[in-house]
């Protein structure tokens, strides 16, 4: 069962997907379209979930389902992933491979690049420790707050000298 995201509760589990490039007016319809749809059928073992998305600065997609009744079964999961591989397909974009990272630079700038060769890029200075970074750690709705983190304060630190 479908539910606008604002009405979503705190405590909804939150999936995150990046796909690897901007997308179009038309493609972006698409995604938002097809996402409703699966949103309003999305079930586990026969019962509705409440269950929403968003698409923030048209590349990051968010998941939220409330699993306060019931959570999302292991059928229920595959059907997302499907769903999730067919908008693959037909946009012609990555949601699915969980090998890349997003960062957003103080202009505002989003780039998803892929996690081999991250330090050379590092040591490039493609990436500081002001960019701002994904949080892989994001669980919930009321973890979105951090959705975004400075690198200083991310795994990805681990990279910089001291």
């Amino acid at each position: 069962m479908y539910l606008p995201f604002d009405q979503m509760p705190e405590y909804s589990r939150v999936w995150v997907y990046q796909a690897d490039q901007k997308l179009s007016e038309s493609d972006e319809k698409i995604l938002r379209d097809r996402m409703k749809s699966f949103c309003e059928g999305w079930n586990t073992h026969g019962n509705l979930m409440s269950t929403s998305f968003e698409l923030i600065e048209s590349q990051i997609l968010i998941l939220a389902v409330d699993e306060s009744k019931l959570g999302a079964s292991g059928c229920s999961i595959d059907s997302l992933v499907r769903t999730l591989r067919e908008l693959e397909n037909t946009l012609n974009i990555n949601l699915t491979d969980q090998g890349k990272i997003s960062l957003k630079r103080s202009t505002g700038e989003l780039k998803v690049i892929p996690a081999l060769g991250l330090k050379s890029r590092i040591s490039a200075g493609e990436i500081d420790l002001e960019t701002e970074v994904i949080n892989p750690l994001i669980r919930t709705k009321a973890d979105l707050q951090n959705l975004w983190q400075p690198v200083r304060n991310s795994w990805l630190n681990k990279y910089f000298p001291n």
